[in-house]
C-alpha cells in the first residue's frame, strides 16, 4: 500500500511541475506577442517620426526598473524635438497595464537609441521589455530591433 501512494505522489507532482510549465510558457508567449506587436508599431512609421519624448523620459522616476534596464542609457536615447510630415507617432516609453491575450496585465517599455554601424551610419536600435505588472523585476520578454534611415519610408 505504502509503495502505491508513494507512486501516487510521484505522478501528481509530475503532473502539477506540467501544469506550472505550461502557464510559464503561456506567459512567455503572450509577452513575446505583445512585443512583436510594439516592434510592428514602429515598424509600420517613417524613421523620422521612431522615437520617444524626452519630457516622457524625463517623469519616470528614479528608481523605477526603467531607469536601471541594461537598455537605459541617458545620454543616447532618441529624442523628438522636431518632426517634419508627417508628425511624430512616438508612444509612452512605460504603458502600463496592457492586457495580454491570457487575461494578465503586463508592462510594455520601450528603449531607444542611436548606434553607430559599419560604415560610421547612425542607426535607431528600439529594444521591447515586457514585464510581469505585478512584479516588475519580471522580465517576460525581450525583444530588440534596428532602423536604419536609408531603408526607412
Amino acid at each position: 500500500m505504502s509503495v502505491l501512494v508513494v507512486g501516487i505522489l510521484a505522478v501528481f507532482l509530475l503532473f502539477q511541475a506540467g501544469i506550472v510549465q505550461i502557464r510559464r510558457a503561456s506567459t512567455v508567449s503572450t509577452a513575446a506577442a505583445l512585443a512583436e506587436a510594439e516592434i510592428e508599431f514602429y515598424r509600420a512609421i517613417r524613421f523620422d517620426s521612431i522615437g520617444l519624448a524626452q519630457a516622457d523620459i524625463d517623469a519616470i522616476p528614479g528608481g523605477d526598473p526603467y531607469n536601471t534596464d541594461s537598455a537605459y542609457n541617458a545620454g543616447a536615447l532618441v529624442i523628438l524635438a522636431k518632426c517634419g510630415s508627417p508628425p511624430c507617432t512616438s508612444k509612452d516609453p512605460i504603458q502600463a497595464s496592457v492586457t495580454g491575450a491570457d487575461g494578465k496585465q503586463y508592462r510594455i517599455d520601450t528603449f531607444m537609441s542611436w548606434q553607430t554601424v559599419t560604415g560610421g551610419r547612425d542607426v535607431k536600435v528600439l529594444t521591447i521589455v515586457v514585464r510581469d505588472m505585478n512584479d516588475l523585476t519580471k522580465e517576460w520578454a525581450r525583444v530588440v530591433s534596428s532602423f536604419d534611415e536609408s531603408t526607412g519610408l
